[in-house]
C-alpha cells in the first residue's frame, strides 16, 4: 500500500517575485496554502521544505540550505523513509492548481515528474540514497536527477500555472 508524504518546496528566494510568493493570493487564498490542501488531500500528511511557515509542519532543507529543490526534495525523502512513508509527492509553493488527482496521474513504476515542470513530482523514498550521491557529487538539476534514477515524464491534460512573477497571478 502506498503511504504518501505532500512535500511543499519552498526554500526558493523568490527573487523573481520580489516578496515572498508562498503569502500572494490566489483566488483569495494564499498560495502556500492552496499546494498544501491540494496535497493534503491525497497525502496522509504535509510539510513544508525549506522555509518555516507557522501552522505547518516544517524541515529544513538536506544537507543544507542553497541546494535549490534538490535540498527540499532530499530532505523530504529522509522525513518520509523515518517515518514509514513509501513515496513523496512534491510541489513548488508557486503552483496553486494542482489537479486533485496528481498522484493518480504520477502513479506507476518507480519516480515520475511533470514534463513542464520536474518540482512536482511522485517520488519513492528508496531514491533517497540516489539523490543524497548525486548531492555530494555536485548535482543541482532536478531534471538530471529525475533522469539519473529513470523518472518518468509525464504530460498533464492541462498545464499548470507556474508562479515566478507578480503578473502570473490574474489580477484579483
Amino acid at each position: 500500500m502506498t503511504e504518501l508524504l505532500g512535500a511543499i518546496l519552498a526554500g526558493g528566494q523568490a527573487r523573481r517575485f520580489g516578496s515572498d510568493k508562498a503569502h500572494a493570493l490566489y483566488e483569495g487564498e494564499r498560495l502556500i496554502d492552496r499546494v498544501a490542501a491540494a496535497l493534503l488531500a491525497q497525502c496522509a500528511a504535509v510539510v513544508v521544505c525549506g522555509r518555516e511557515e507557522p501552522g505547518f509542519a516544517c524541515i529544513a532543507d538536506w544537507p543544507e540550505a542553497g541546494l535549490g529543490p534538490l535540498g527540499g526534495l532530499a530532505a523530504a525523502l529522509r522525513h518520509a523513509q523515518a517515518r514509514g512513508f513509501t513515496h513523496v509527492l512534491s510541489a513548488g509553493v508557486d503552483v496553486p492548481d494542482l489537479p486533485s488527482d496528481l498522484a493518480a496521474c504520477l502513479a506507476g513504476e518507480g519516480a515520475a515528474i511533470l514534463e513542464s515542470q520536474p518540482v512536482v513530482g511522485l517520488w519513492p523514498v528508496n531514491a533517497a540514497p540516489a539523490l543524497e550521491a548525486f548531492l555530494g557529487d555536485g548535482g543541482r538539476s532536478l531534471y538530471r536527477f529525475a533522469d539519473h534514477i529513470g523518472a518518468r515524464r509525464v504530460e498533464l491534460a492541462r498545464p499548470l500555472m507556474n508562479v515566478n512573477r507578480p503578473d502570473d497571478l490574474p489580477p484579483a
